[in-house]
């Protein structure tokens, strides 16, 4: 390892030294959750490889197209996490339930929460995928006494709770993206070693940007005020935003992350139309708080559209959200929209109406 590089391990002990009287056990459990996902690293380049590709069988897992390498994932960062004797129980995307730490094992004063393959979908395609965690405090009354068993309720706590959270993401290299609170680094995976090295100090997210990230594919579903946002944008030098923007979309949600903490930029995910009643399609527990913890603590802002998404306390463990993050000022401005009336000048119902060859002159 190159001279002045510190470790992950040396950074979380480092961590744990600015508070006096702390046990180790956190730094340990970060490190724990690091190592299942270097193992997770090496099942996504190897997949294809090792057949663990293709569809599962039905199972009781939530509503969602689930693949072999979701599964396999997911029992990485169970069989990984829950013996450590650091936590008390899990909650995962692709479990109905929560996993209480088995008897057999000590439990813990932490709750894990996690996404272990965000963006499965891109597999097959080669598109970079990353595994989403938060860690949450258990209640006292479960691990300090025996006996006492987790429950879903104890996963319930609004994401400016979170004692951590970070992402992992799979791409030309290993990524890992962490905040405790005090910031947010990035760790690239050395595999010469085996170990994460900070590479990335003090991630900032600038205020402004002139990029955005949105599935235009959905424009039909969206509300007027991410219609009014993402047509004045394309609008560019001649709109009234008074510039040129440029909008892209990875459809997974930590490379998209990555980019923002990267490049800046503006993530959508809004509020739709579409039936049944789910207001949002990203996760809260294990996507939206995370991601959203990590970018305030990056410089930037992320909102339902009506309110911070670290205010926002779940009613259910699986609970779904919208979800807008990124540059403070574009997410603000995104907001202003939501917060004014109904009502304003109209849009073309095409997002790209006003730029087709095939509009009749005069309109």
């Amino acid at each position: 390892m190159p001279e002045g590089l510190k470790t992950l391990t040396r950074y979380t002990i480092e961590e744990e030294h600015r508070h006096p009287g702390s046990s180790g056990e956190f730094s340990a459990l970060v490190n724990v959750v690091a190592t299942a996902t270097k193992i997770i690293a090496n099942q996504v380049t190897r997949g294809a490889i090792v057949g663990s590709l293709g569809a599962s069988e039905p199972d009781n897992l939530p509503p969602t197209v689930h693949r072999k390498l979701d599964a396999i994932t997911n029992d990485i960062m169970v069989s990984e996490t829950q013996w450590t004797g650091h936590l008390s129980a899990l909650l995962s995307e692709q479990m109905s339930e929560i996993h209480p730490v088995p008897d057999t094992h000590r439990r813990g004063k932490y709750l894990l929460a996690f996404d272990p393959l965000d963006g499965s979908s891109n597999i097959d395609v080669n598109l970079p995928v990353g595994t989403i965690f938060s860690i949450l405090r258990a209640p006292e009354r479960v691990w300090g006494r025996p006996g006492r068993e987790p429950t879903a309720a104890h996963f319930l706590q609004a994401g400016a709770e979170q004692v951590c959270a970070g992402f992992t993401l799979y791409g030309p290299a290993t990524m890992l993206v962490l905040t405790t609170g005090r910031g947010v680094d990035g760790f690239t995976l050395d595999r010469e070693i085996g170990a994460f090295v900070l590479t990335h100090p003090r991630m900032r997210i600038p205020e402004d940007t002139s990029g955005f990230a949105i599935n235009a594919a959905n424009e039909r579903f969206w509300e007027r005020p991410v219609r009014r946002y993402v047509h004045e944008c394309l609008d560019g030098v001649d709109g009234p935003r008074g510039r040129d923007f440029n909008m892209r979309w990875v459809a997974s949600l930590v490379a998209d992350t990555f980019h923002i903490l990267t490049r800046g930029g503006v993530y959508l995910y809004p509020h739709d139309t579409r039936p049944p009643a789910r207001p949002g399609r990203v996760a809260l527990l294990y996507g939206a708080s995370p991601i959203a913890f990590i970018v305030e603590q990056a410089g930037g802002a992320a909102t339902t559209g009506n309110e911070r998404v670290l205010q926002v306390t779940p009613d259910d463990v699986h609970e779904r959200v919208p979800l807008i993050f990124g540059s403070r000022n574009e997410v603000e401005r995104i907001e202003r929209y939501h917060q004014e009336p109904d009502e304003g000048p109209s849009f073309d119902s095409s997002l790209f109406g006003n730029r087709s060859l095939f509009r009749p002159a005069g309109r």
